[in-house]
């Protein structure tokens, strides 16, 4: 049996490639050229990207299950048509692949993001509307796009399942996640303030999981929120802190201050090119999803997330391992070579490997 994994060069796709391996699966995997996570797996690779028709259907020929984990995770806006392209047009062509070869089963990574917030103070479940209107933020509007067009090919016959996943963090994060960056910055001290609000924190091998217990036991056409636990980043730098032997950063900026600087910031950004690490829609995000409930993926798959402290005590454990710890560097070398045994390539065109 095949199993085919987009996005397994990310960070969820990483540790969800190695939870499939340690069940004995043949598994094939989507990538682009960054393939730091994958070196040394004996996985089989298609080059390409969910834009690539040719690839997806390579990709999953044979295949009996597709995670489809790929996507893009946007503070900045909509960046030119690149978060709408990739996290809806993206997902509707793994959908079209998936009917064209006949695979069994779809488990789509969609996020919390996909639901609506509002309002804030009450409690966040799978009964949500979708985050579909104009006033919602480009990245969460393609979440939910994406998410509904997975819902509507299951009407029409697609057997899929949907895993909302909450902000993710833990080991093997070689391309360093934005949340991992955040751990990051506060560790060296980067961050002279904090914001007053918090994350629900899951851990990416919870989140592997939950992904393969929703392929088992997950109902046809279902979502199932897979987070963990809602800690105030002050909390989080204590945490970190105290694990580490590290004095780590505790004040927390009011939200107004903050807001204001993060307007200031994304502007900047846009001149220099860069990505803030704070902007208007990353304050939002911080200030939501306080009360978020993973009951339905508990009671219907067994889904049980780890303790946080658990998490980050293995996240800096591996960090301290790859060498990110001792000095200024946030990321390993992108150009680090690749382990001698490389997977092999797949045909993609014409039969010839695509290069």
């Amino acid at each position: 049996m095949i199993t085919a994994v987009t996005g397994a060069s990310g960070h969820v796709g990483g540790n969800l490639v190695r939870a499939l391996l340690a069940e004995g699966r043949r598994v094939r995997v989507l990538v682009r050229t960054d393939r730091r996570s994958l070196e040394g797996l004996d996985v089989q690779v298609v080059e390409g990207d969910v834009s690539d028709p040719l690839a997806l259907r390579t990709l999953m020929d044979g295949a009996e299950t597709v995670f489809h984990c790929a996507g893009r995770i946007s503070i900045v806006g909509g960046e030119g048509g690149l978060v709408e392209r990739t996290n809806v047009g993206g997902v509707r062509n793994v959908v079209q692949a998936c009917r064209e070869t006949g695979v069994r089963r779809l488990v789509h990574f969609s996020s919390i993001h996909a639901f609506d917030t509002h309002p804030n103070d009450q409690l966040i479940d799978e009964t949500r509307n979708l985050a579909l209107g104009p006033s919602h933020a480009p990245y969460d509007r393609s979440k939910a796009e994406g998410q509904a067009a997975v819902l509507e090919a299951v009407k029409d016959g697609l057997d899929a399942v949907i895993v909302n996943p909450g902000a993710v963090v833990g080991p093997r994060d070689f391309k360093v996640s934005r949340m991992g960056a955040v751990f990051l910055d506060i560790y060296h001290g980067r961050l002279p303030m904090l914001i007053d609000g918090g994350y629900n924190w899951v851990d990416a091998r919870d989140v592997s999981q939950g992904a393969l217990l929703a392929e088992k036991k997950g109902r046809r056409g279902e979502c199932y929120l897979l987070t963990g636990h809602w800690v105030h980043i002050c909390e989080v730098s204590r945490i970190i802190g105290r694990l580490t032997g590290r004095k780590t950063v505790e004040a927390a900026a009011p939200v107004w201050l903050a807001l204001a600087a993060s307007w200031f910031s994304l502007g900047w950004g846009k001149l220099r090119g860069t990505t803030p690490k704070f902007t208007p829609a990353a304050i939002q995000a911080i200030q939501s999803h306080r009360t978020i409930s993973h009951e339905k993926a508990t009671r219907e798959l067994g889904y049980a997330p780890r303790p946080f402290e658990e998490t980050v005590r293995d996240t800096f454990d591996w960090f301290r391992e790859a060498g990110m710890l001792d000095g200024p560097a946030e990321r390993p070398n992108p150009r680090a070579p690749i382990a001698p045994r490389s997977p092999p390539l797949l045909p993609t065109r014409r039969g010839l490997p695509r290069r």
